[in-house]
């Protein structure tokens, strides 16, 4: 096949997958539809947003389909009308195996984990959280299971000691672009020897993360509190309650703790620091957080206008 007869379409919502989207389209490939999530109000106006996505292809004058049901005929013999070639998935919803087996030569996924390692809704995250020092993002051909498709491409990506979930969250989005591009030119190409996922005993999971599971648990060495708080940082953010309000904590390090207090007792000068104790002689030291209602701010400057009655 030539290049100029790959039809694309696109499938995305978030601005994780806004640059490829880009690269498809700076590289002069023939993206001929958009697939995104209907326009949501927002703002103090509720005035109707489009999505990051959206917002590319209008600005290239790709048309855009806004479906709510993906099972719905109408919205699939439109799609169908498209003649794709092939169709490009990156950070979407589920797809009917309908649609993702329309065009010959099938639905290909962007999965921001090297599978089959956290497989679901938040791999990013998880890879944060369990204290990896290395994932990467994976093209696959899209199956019945979620995630469990024929693996084309992968690349693998450091996880810096420094990272959290926006800035691994910035590496593996352009990574996926790149990877992207390198996948459809190697389907054009006939280059490709897409093989089946490993069977692992216990592949490292990555299911939908709630509230409630970024309450902080102190009693765990604070090198696994550092890393849940990296992991969920800046969004959608660890928690904790300390003397009775919650607060979202940002950003901290493991430290040695001269006590053995109970795990969660917090320590605080008041003025430059706040420890809570942590478990195995450990404790955890805030360098950033914010109150309910309250913006970020470093632990100095929080203290300058907070006292917690709990003093070291």
């Amino acid at each position: 096949m030539q290049k100029e007869d790959l039809r694309i379409i696109f499938m995305g919502t978030p601005d994780f997958a806004v640059p490829g989207l880009q690269a498809l389209i700076e590289n002069n490939w023939n993206v001929v539809a958009v697939i995104t999530a209907p326009d949501k109000p927002a703002g103090r106006g509720l005035k109707l947003t489009y999505s990051p996505v959206k917002e590319v292809a209008l600005q290239h004058g790709i048309p855009v389909l806004q479906p709510t049901n993906l099972k719905d005929p109408a919205f699939q013999e439109e799609l169908r009308s498209f003649k794709a070639s092939l169709q490009v998935i990156v950070a979407f919803r589920m797809l009917p195996e309908v649609v993702w087996n329309m065009p010959p030569l099938g639905s290909l996924n962007i999965h921001a984990s090297l599978l089959p390692h956290y497989r679901g809704a938040a791999p990013i995250n998880w890879a944060i959280i369990n204290g990896d020092q290395e994932t990467g993002v994976t093209s696959f051909f899209l199956r019945h299971e979620i995630d469990t498709g024929d693996i084309i491409l992968q690349e693998k990506v450091a996880i810096a000691p420094e990272d959290d979930f926006g800035s691994l969250y910035e590496k593996l989005k352009h990574a996926g672009a790149k990877l992207l591009l390198d996948t459809v030119t190697a389907i054009v190409q006939e280059n490709t020897q897409p093989y089946p996922q490993p069977q692992l005993k216990e592949p490292r999971m990555a299911p939908k993360i709630f509230k409630e599971t970024c309450q902080i648990n102190w009693n765990q060495p604070a090198e696994k509190v550092h890393n849940f708080v990296r992991g969920l940082s800046p969004y959608p953010a660890a928690w904790a309650i300390l003397e009775g309000k919650q607060f979202k904590i940002l950003k901290g390090e493991a430290i040695s703790a001269e006590t053995t207090l109970p795990a969660g007792t917090l320590q605080t000068d008041n003025k430059k620091y706040i420890h809570l104790q942590c478990a195995d002689g450990t404790a955890y030291s805030i360098l950033e957080l914010q109150m309910e209602g309250k913006k970020r701010m470093s632990v100095q400057d929080f203290l300058r206008g907070f006292n917690f009655q709990a003093t070291a």
